[in-house]
């Protein structure tokens, strides 16, 4: 006899500090990031958020947010950042979850949600369309660029350390990378 498929109520029940994802009918709880992955997915957004979303110094046209909840399809998803360009999304929505795929997602590994987010989520990403996927590796320092095409994610490149660079979708600012690692 099989398992019964993860529900929201058991999302609900999980306690505090604890996220919560449903993928394929099972349920993901993973504890709150180490200091690392945090400072860096906090220094991303506010790297990216002036320019892209606010427009400060940037072409603006970005809605970004931290950790918002995506409920795609049967799947229950919590990226650590995420972007919709503001013509897909002009108006925020009501609830406390997105139904609409974003256009960017990024994922900050930890050693405790590394295969989670590789090789669980990134599919279900693709599935969905998010046509830019970014993962950033703390503990590598190592920022690896994915863009959809045909169904499955192509490498643009991984950009590693203390270095300058411009990754689509937001290739119009250069990132300082070393600015990511604590």
């Amino acid at each position: 006899m099989g398992r019964k498929p993860a529900t929201y109520a058991d999302l609900e029940a999980l306690p505090a500090g604890v996220v919560g994802e449903i993928i394929a009918g099972e349920l993901y709880a993973s504890p709150r990031p180490a200091v690392p992955h945090a400072f860096a997915s906090s220094r991303l957004g506010v790297m990216l958020g002036g320019p892209f979303d606010l427009g400060e110094g940037g072409p603006g046209g970005w809605l970004l947010l931290d950790e918002p909840e995506l409920h795609l399809g049967q799947d229950v998803l919590v990226p650590d950042l995420a972007g919709w360009r503001r013509e897909r999304l002009p108006v925020l929505p009501k609830g406390a979850a997105f139904n609409l795929a974003p256009d960017w997602a990024c994922e900050v590994l930890s050693p405790s949600t590394s295969r989670l987010d590789r090789k669980v989520k990134v599919p279900v990403y693709a599935r969905e369309g998010v046509g830019h996927l970014w993962l950033v590796d703390p503990e590598a320092r190592t920022l690896e660029v994915l863009r959809l095409g045909e169904g499955r994610y192509v490498q643009l490149g991984v950009h590693e350390g203390a270095v300058r660079v411009r990754a689509a979708p937001f290739e119009a600012l250069e990132l300082d990378l070393a600015r990511l690692w604590a």
